[in-house]
């Protein structure tokens, strides 16, 4: 009771913000629904900070409700699709993440951006965009603005390449017979699984292919989600030890561990075993909707906590990381689909 009474109108006042965000999504899916709800959070921030009553709601549904997210993104992972896709594309996928990851790190100590938002956009380049940086953002315990700093950077180049990556797939001379090249190379360079899809049925639309290039698209990107497991894991044993170094005493790695990324690990198995007993794949859809819309709902609660001029005022260095990890994911993508014949 207590919890309901301190935490609900903030969290009614995220729902608020979601509905009308999620909706908006779906008709710009090249934005997507947490660009604007972020956005509309940013502009009622200087208000809505002024009425105490809805920060414990706002900051559990920045906090929590952003974790709860992640765990039901699992739904959406039949590990044994993921894998059949894998045995293709891994190679290009772990190239990619590497390279994303090696950029930022170096960028960061180079233009001494500071580490969260470093992490952030690596790992939002690299895997899934805001999924990413939802999953990294309590491990390494980022406050809202680095979180609205990271995603802004994301969409930024999330739009660039959903408008440009098929005229540029045409150019460089993509099967236009088959989705498949055109599938792997959006599934591993672009960032959200919104512009994903975006680019990828711009490329179906073109070439008349049905959803050959989409599904292939899709297939990959979440293989690439896989990858929030590991980088989650070893940013927490990090984090710990720098928590270590900096206290002088012992820290438990329990204290930091993710344990919300063993609940998404748990809703993939659940849905990789039922699909396999016969269950029809699309029960789950009304869980991976929910996790759609508690990620709005938290990047809403992220632009309601967030300074819109310090915002502005620390962007130059974020972009040109941002830009960095997308030229190199790129071109990456692109010479080891080359390497492979997959063109």
């Amino acid at each position: 009771m207590k919890f309901i009474k301190e935490n609900w109108k903030g969290i009614l006042l995220c729902i608020g913000l979601a509905v009308p965000a999620s909706l908006l999504g779906g008709q710009f899916p090249v934005i997507g629904g947490p660009v604007f709800a972020i956005l509309a959070g940013m502009i009622l921030a200087p208000l809505v900070k002024r009425y105490e009553p809805f920060g414990a709601g706002i900051k559990f549904t920045s906090k929590k409700i952003l974790q709860y997210a992640v765990v039901l993104l699992g739904f959406g992972m039949n590990l044994e699709v993921v894998m059949q896709t894998g045995k293709q594309s891994l190679p290009i996928i772990i190239c990619t993440i590497t390279t994303s990851l090696v950029i930022a790190y170096i960028l960061h100590r180079a233009l001494d951006i500071p580490g969260n938002i470093s992490t952030l956009v690596g790992v939002g380049s690299s895997i899934c965009g805001g999924s990413a940086i939802a999953a990294t953002a309590p491990v390494i315990d980022a406050d809202e603005e680095e979180v609205a700093q990271a995603i802004s950077v994301i969409f930024l180049f999330n739009i660039l390449a959903a408008l440009t990556f098929p005229a540029l797939g045409a150019a460089i001379g993509f099967s236009t017979t088959s989705g498949e090249a055109f599938g792997i190379f959006a599934g591993t360079a672009v960032n959200d699984t919104s512009s994903v899809t975006a680019a990828a049925s711009t490329w179906d639309s073109i070439y008349h292919l049905g959803t050959q290039t989409l599904d292939k698209a899709v297939t990959v990107k979440l293989t690439r989600t896989l990858a929030i497991i590991p980088i989650t894991l070893v940013l927490a044993v990090r984090r710990a030890r720098k928590a270590e170094s900096e206290n002088g005493g012992k820290i438990s790695l329990r204290q930091v561990f993710p344990f919300f990324i063993l609940f998404f690990i748990g809703a993939s198995v659940i849905t990789t075993v039922a699909v396999a007993a016969g269950v029809p794949a699309e029960v789950f859809l009304p869980m991976k909707d929910l996790s759609k819309f508690f990620i709005v709902m938290a990047m809403g609660a992220i632009g309601l906590q967030t300074d819109v001029v310090k915002l502005i005022k620390s962007g130059a260095k974020p972009i040109l990381m941002g830009l960095s990890c997308w030229i190199g994911i790129t071109l990456v993508s692109l010479g080891l689909q080359h390497v492979m014949n997959i063109w």
